[in-house]
């Protein structure tokens, strides 16, 4: 087999367990073996009309095994697979189509409007709507072995940037990048062989793809694919399906445990819950651990996938750390000079590993300046404590400066949601004359709560040091987020960040 790329992940698999069913979806189950056969058919088609080695398949709709067909058929092409975010309007979607230069796109029938109204300045020549043209096409098509050389450093993805700030960036990731860090993951979280994973978390997404999905898929597990969060049918689901392994953002391990049925759910066949995406709130972390759940923290992001994981063992006593580097990968917390920052001392994380992306699609310039003596720079501030477990401070553009002081929003964020009447928070820094600029909480009160802004600030009093106090409390109805559950801070600012 010449492809060392992801593109003979299906075949390889299936040779070892092809009547293990690979994935599930509402009603309907794919073997390995079956997913092997459907995604050769569905490379011959792609070839058919014109795809090559290099050229660009875009994919744009809800978790479906055809997103996983599509992505293992672009890698046994040679060609590269480009993941569209499903919550971007039209121009955000032309305009990824336009930069990457796709040339297929497969879209879901609940996007078939959009894909409609696309401008024309797009590459794309083929569009292939999943439904009943998607099965016609594989039926017509021959299954005989495709065996395309493809290299381990031959791109595989290009992942955009989730966008929460400028125009999103296009990160190129090779199959090695992928494959190691699908090793990582299945040394440090040690997947079983008959895992079964719930993928509500969007495959568009790294999390959902390559911290979840393709290391399960690599172990031989099943991915229960799921098209759209929900918290109540997340509860159900686990218990229907015997679920083992999940992965969310805290957003979303909120709304599960905020859920009627949560104190009586049957959770017993869960074995590992993993969070990451953004600072984790330790009364989440303790609300999970009072059901008895080993519950996971991990840093990653788009242009290095994952980073740093805390195992089980030291979920508690080390509760609130991103934990320290995966085993093939190497992280620095450094100053601004990159000199190593001293234990409890806040720095920017830089990292170094064989999952870091090769850079960014069509922008050198960019590029160069993500790199320090080959460090990615990550733009995430942390500190490291004595034992070498790294601790998330906050991204290093939100920080705010008051009166010379540093202060990480994060920090306060994470006291807030201690409130019993605060379910969601974000921190920002406002104006002011004195100190230049001061925090300012907006913050999401829990239904049917009153909130009383002097009594939300007293109660940080002794908590926190008092320039980290925020001087004014803002009330809203919901935060904005992105797809994957990000706080999108640029809003948030632009919304709440005035005098007023």
């Amino acid at each position: 087999m010449r492809n060392e790329g992801l593109g003979s992940w299906p075949a390889r698999r299936a040779r070892k367990t092809p009547h293990r069913t690979a994935l599930v979806h509402g009603g309907t189950a794919l073997t390995y073996g079956e997913l092997h056969n459907r995604t050769t058919r569905l490379a011959h088609a792609l070839r058919a009309r014109g795809v090559r080695r290099g050229d660009r398949v875009a994919y744009l709709g809800p978790n479906h095994p055809s997103f996983l067909e599509t992505l293992f058929a672009a890698g046994m092409l040679g060609a590269i697979f480009v993941p569209q975010n499903t919550r971007l309007a039209g121009p955000e979607i032309a305009y990824q189509l336009a930069d990457s230069g796709a040339k297929v796109l497969v879209y879901g029938p609940s996007h078939a409007g959009l894909v409609a109204g696309l401008p024309g300045s797009t590459d794309v020549r083929v569009f292939l709507e999943v439904g009943p043209e998607y099965e016609e096409l594989l039926d017509a098509s021959p299954d005989e072995p495709i065996d395309e050389p493809v290299a381990a450093d031959d791109t595989c993805l290009i992942l955009y940037t989730s966008g929460t700030t400028g125009r999103p960036k296009g990160a190129m990731l090779s199959h090695a990048n992928v494959t190691w860090n699908s090793v990582n993951f299945l040394i440090d979280k040690d997947l079983h062989a008959d895992e079964r994973a719930l993928v509500s978390a969007p495959l568009f997404h790294i999390a959902g793809l390559t911290v979840l999905t393709l290391p399960v898929l690599l172990k031989g597990g099943t991915c229960v694919l799921v098209e759209a969060f929900d918290p109540a049918a997340t509860l159900e689901l686990v218990e229907h399906h015997r679920i083992t392994y999940m992965f969310g953002v805290p957003a979303m391990f909120e709304q599960i445990a905020r859920q009627p049925s949560w104190p009586d759910a049957d959770l017993s066949s869960l074995r590992m819950l993993s969070c990451g995406g953004a600072p984790v709130p330790t009364p989440l972390i303790e609300t999970y651990q009072a059901r008895g759940l080993t519950f996971l923290q991990g840093y990653g992001m788009t242009e290095a996938l994952g980073i740093c994981f805390l195992d089980g063992p030291q979920s508690v006593s080390k509760t609130g750390s991103a934990g320290v580097p995966h085993f093939f990968a190497d992280v620095r917390v450094v100053r601004p000079d990159l000199t190593p920052v001293e234990p409890g001392e806040n720095g920017e994380v830089v990292v170094r590993s064989p999952a870091v992306m090769s850079g960014y699609w069509g922008l050198p310039e960019e590029t160069a300046t993500a790199f320090a003596d080959g460090w990615f720079r990550t733009g995430d501030a942390a500190r490291v404590d004595e034992d070498g477990y790294v601790y998330i401070v906050d991204r290093i553009k939100d920080m705010i400066i008051s009166g010379g002081e540093n202060i990480y929003p994060a920090e306060i964020e994470d006291r807030l949601l201690a409130h019993p009447d605060i379910v969601e928070c974000a921190v920002i820094g406002v104006p002011d004359e004195k100190w230049g600029e001061v925090p300012r909480a907006v913050v999401v009160p829990r239904e049917g709560a009153t909130i009383d802004a002097d009594e939300i600030l007293a109660s940080l009093a002794g908590q926190l040091a008092k320039y980290k106090i925020p001087k004014s409390v803002v009330l809203a109805d919901e935060l904005p987020r992105t797809a994957s559950g990000k706080l999108l801070k640029s809003r948030v600012r632009k919304r709440y960040g005035t005098n007023s």
